[in-house]
């Protein structure tokens, strides 16, 4: 029990890091979400949802079928690499995580803030594996569902399907590119927990660099939000 106790007062720097990391990444979501209420074309992800349902509209209004396969193929084509890149990921974290013992005095040489216990490194390696492991998953559903909306665009309007409305049809291939944004969020966030393993205080200054880069990466370009407007 003693030893249980040492650990936790040992750790209390990393788990103080990870919860501030997260916070400052939920705070600055909430921002984006805000803004994007105030003015729908302040993101690019919303910028690209107006685009992919006027996109569908079009394609199915003047059925332009192979432009339709050329692009969800190259989407198709893009999520599947990503979903493999995270495989490959995933495999080399488990096969870190079989090096703890050989590796702690390497990787801790930097680690002047947080825990260099064994178990606390795993947990770290544990919370990175889920983060690729949700960015796996992102990933596979982006392909099935471009899978499906490759079947459904190219369904004849004079059919007067409810179901196969170019409204619903983009519905689809918007949920689509939602789960392919989050796939890259996730990939996104992997940096912070890989610097987490050298220690707590590196989380924290590459979570503060990371939402400067998201900013400038998330927004629209601001011509093209006050065009819209106008």
């Amino acid at each position: 029990m003693d030893d249980f106790f040492d650990l936790v007062n040992g750790s209390w720097n990393d788990f103080a890091s990870f919860l501030i990391c997260a916070l400052l990444l939920g705070l600055y979501h909430l921002y984006l979400f805000y803004k994007v209420k105030k003015r729908p074309t302040y993101t690019v992800q919303a910028v690209n949802r107006i685009a992919r349902t006027a996109w569908v509209e079009t394609i199915m209004n003047e059925r332009r079928d192979v432009l339709a396969v050329q692009t969800l193929r190259n989407s198709t084509m893009a999520a599947t690499f990503l979903a493999s890149t995270a495989v490959l990921l995933i495999i080399g974290v488990l096969t870190l995580s079989g090096q703890a013992a050989n590796l702690n005095t390497t990787w801790h040489a930097l680690n002047a803030l947080g825990a260099t216990h064994n178990s606390i490194w795993l947990v770290k390696l544990l919370v990175l594996l889920s983060d690729l492991f949700v960015a796996f998953f992102c990933f596979s559903m982006s392909i099935r569902i471009y899978n499906h909306v490759g079947f459904m665009i190219n369904v004849p309007l004079t059919l007067n399907h409810k179901m196969i409305s170019p409204q619903h049809v983009a519905l689809h291939l918007n949920r689509a590119g939602k789960f392919y944004s989050m796939g890259m969020r996730a990939y996104y966030f992997s940096v912070p927990m890989v610097f987490w393993l050298f220690g707590p205080h590196f989380m924290v200054i590459s979570t503060i660099l990371l939402i400067f880069v998201l900013y400038f990466l998330d927004r629209a370009p601001k011509v093209m939000a006050d065009d819209y407007a106008a």
